[in-house]
């Protein structure tokens, strides 16, 4: 009788602690699925409206079509036909420039200036300095056609156009703009690279073994 009452309880104790194992799979497994379901819910809208942000980007052009309008209007005969016009260079960058009266625009290659320079707060004051100097920021617009080098070599050399534009409105303007500096052009150029040497000067380094 002992042994048979030793052996029913621990049959009994066996099929309990099972019956405990087979639970906790089943309250575990039961809550995943809800929880995978919103992140691939999410993940999708977040693809959506990624595509729908970059399709929605390319309405940008309009503006560009209007402004060369604008300035083909303004300019008839194209820049070579004008009279107040400049030229500035500066690095590799080259800048043809003409002064129309109006009440201060800028435009550099059929786009607005702040655009076009990229908000930049010293290439501005680079373009604006002649006009400032001489009191017409608000007299004349400004047409550009701009190229070669990068954003501040253009920049500069925009300026150094409209100063010798301001030159052909009236020779009375040379001595305050030579006393800012702004009928130098500046010669620096990119030192060319030599034969051995990394850069212009710049030499590999030196190991004696």
């Amino acid at each position: 009788m002992a042994l048979s009452i030793s052996s029913l309880t621990a049959s009994l104790s066996s099929l309990s602690f099972s019956s405990q194992i087979s639970r906790n799979p089943n309250s575990i497994s039961i809550p995943q699925p809800p929880k995978s379901l919103p992140i691939s819910i999410f993940s999708k809208t977040t693809r959506s409206l990624s595509v729908a942000s970059t399709v929605a980007a390319p309405t940008e052009s309009e503006p560009v079509e209007n402004l060369k309008k604008y300035v083909k209007s303004r300019l008839p005969g194209g820049f070579a036909a004008q009279t107040i016009i400049g030229t500035g260079r500066r690095k590799c960058a080259i800048a043809r420039v003409v002064l129309k009266e109006g009440t201060g625009k800028f435009i550099i290659n059929y786009r607005d200036a702040k655009e076009y320079l990229q908000g930049n707060p010293l290439w501005l004051q680079y373009i604006k300095v002649p006009l400032v100097t001489l009191g017409y920021e608000t007299s004349y617009d400004v047409f550009v056609k701009a190229h070669g080098g990068g954003l501040s070599g253009q920049a500069q050399a925009i300026s150094l156009g409209i100063a010798r534009a301001l030159l052909k409105v009236s020779d009375g303007h040379r001595s305050p703009l030579k006393k800012e500096g702004l009928l130098t052009r500046d010669s620096r150029v990119v030192e060319r690279k030599k034969v051995g040497l990394k850069k212009a000067r710049k030499a590999p380094q030196f190991s004696k073994r």
